[in-house]
């Protein structure tokens, strides 16, 4: 009798020690603060969008096509609501990125273009501006990189076995992942041309 009574405290040890439950909870919260930070920084770069088009609407030759393009993008990017839901949904996360994206691609070709602007390019404003925008794209990449590897953490804690059982029980269920939207494109290595 002693023995079954160690074996029944033992198993349910065992289960509840290996259940996952609070390692569930640890990592969805890491997810969270993660997907917070990334949040945090793409606001950031929101932030800094009207002040760098308005020091460089200041010269006046410069493309308005360009500027406009950033506006819309960016407001674009602010317009889509991040809610907890949409770390669960892939086809949310995709339509966030994509925007987030664009608005990358429109401020690199406004400074890619602004290099063309003698003016511009001197005035200490627009230094400034660029110099905090590109720190911003590092702390982009630090905080989406930190993202990632929550989400991995989290994501096979769901997939492994016993605490998959407990995902299951309690529905919990993979998270999507940050990705690239251009995957097939970035495969391919850049042509190099010496001749030109």
């Amino acid at each position: 009798m002693r023995f079954l009574h160690l074996l029944v405290t033992f198993t349910l040890a065992l289960a509840l020690g290996g259940c996952g439950y609070n390692d569930f909870q640890k990592f969805d919260e890491q997810t969270q603060s993660a997907w917070s930070e990334v949040l945090n920084q793409y606001q950031r770069r929101a932030d800094l969008v009207p002040n760098l088009v308005a020091t460089v609407k200041g010269e006046a030759a410069f493309e308005q096509e360009t500027l406009t393009r950033v506006v819309e993008a960016r407001a674009r990017a602010t317009a889509i609501q991040v809610t907890p839901e949409t770390l669960k949904d892939p086809q949310a996360m995709q339509r966030f990125q994509e925007a987030q994206s664009g608005l990358g691609s429109a401020l690199s070709r406004l400074l890619a273009i602004s290099e063309n602007y003698p003016n511009l390019k001197s005035n200490q404003g627009f230094q400034d501006l660029r110099v905090q925008l590109e720190g911003t794209e590092n702390r982009i990449a630090v905080a989406r990189n930190r993202y990632i590897q929550a989400v991995q953490q989290y994501n096979v804690l769901v997939r492994s076995f016993p605490s998959n059982l407990t995902a299951m029980a309690l529905s919990y269920s993979v998270k999507p992942n940050l990705s690239v939207a251009n995957e097939a494109q970035i495969s391919q290595p850049p042509a190099v041309d010496f001749k030109k």
